[in-house]
Formats: structure tokens, sequence, C-alpha cells
């Protein structure tokens, strides 16, 4: 992924208010993002516990998302899976996200939800950047290219339900 600036990342959400972007907090030390290494760059509101934010690039720009994280608290002693990186975390590593829709169907309520790394590194676990503290990683018949690829891939999923 490229280098954004604060702008750019504002400007790139579709599932928010103007006025909500803008007012959104944005990662500490946006400098020092490994950009090379992220195929999204994710976030959660350390002053919004329930909030999280991706922005991603498709169709040569970047698409933004304001996400919801639910209050509910999974169980310390079950393993769960990420289903982008397919990262596997104990129960409070991996969190179901929601997206409000983009448009129309945003604004009369309708979301998408899936479950994600609750921080929002799935492009650091892929590459081994970042380890869960409780799980390893599986071993993958994949290459690590092949790895990013499908992280990649779940990730337009995701995306295109959003944006439908």
């Amino acid at each position: 992924m490229h280098a954004l600036s604060e702008t750019e990342i504002r400007d790139s959400f579709v599932n928010c208010s103007k006025g909500e972007a803008r007012r959104l907090n944005l990662p500490r030390q946006l400098a020092e993002v490994p950009w090379a290494d992220l195929d999204f760059l994710g976030w959660r509101d350390p002053g919004a516990p329930d909030r999280g934010y991706l922005v991603a690039e498709r169709d040569g720009g970047p698409v933004g998302l304001t996400l919801r994280v639910p209050s509910v608290r999974r169980s310390l002693t079950r393993t769960n899976i990420c289903n982008l990186c397919i990262s596997t975390h104990a129960g409070s590593g991996v969190a179901l996200l929601t997206a409000r829709r983009a448009g129309a169907a945003g604004r009369e309520g309708n979301t998408v939800g899936t479950y994600l790394c609750a921080d929002l590194a799935c492009s650091l676990y892929v590459r081994g950047k970042k380890k869960s503290a409780l799980v390893s990683r599986p071993e993958e018949s994949l290459t690590l290219d092949e790895q990013i690829a499908r992280t990649v891939a779940n990730l337009d999923a995701f995306l295109t339900q959003v944006l439908a």
C-alpha cells in the first residue's frame, strides 16, 4: 500500500458523513506506519473502544470504512480465526466488526459484518511481522505471496458487500 496523507485518509471514507470523517481520530504516529507491509491501513480508536477504521486501495484510490465493535466480549478460552488473513487468536484477538453500508442502504441502517483481527493488523500477521500473544499462526501450504493475495481477495469481498 502506498503512503496516505491525513487528508487522503479523511476523504476516503464512504460510509460516514464528511463531518464524522473530519472528527475521527487517526492512528498515532502516522508518519511511522509501515506502508510497504500493509494491504490496508486499519486501526482502533483508543478514545472509543467500540470504533475501528479501515482504509484500503481499490480501483486506483483509497476507500475508507468506519467499523463498529459490539460490546459483547468473547471467551478468552476459545481460539478464533480472522476471516481476512486466517490468523488464529485467543477469543479477544478476533472481533466481529460491522460496517454501515455505503449510500442509501447505510442511511437505512443496513450493515455488513465479519470477524477480523481485533487490532486490524492482518497484514502484519500474514507477513510474520506481528504474532498473536497466545496462539501461533497455523502452518500453511500457500506461499507468502499467495497468503497475501488471499487476504486482499477476502478484503475485496468485504468491501464489495459494504459498497453494494
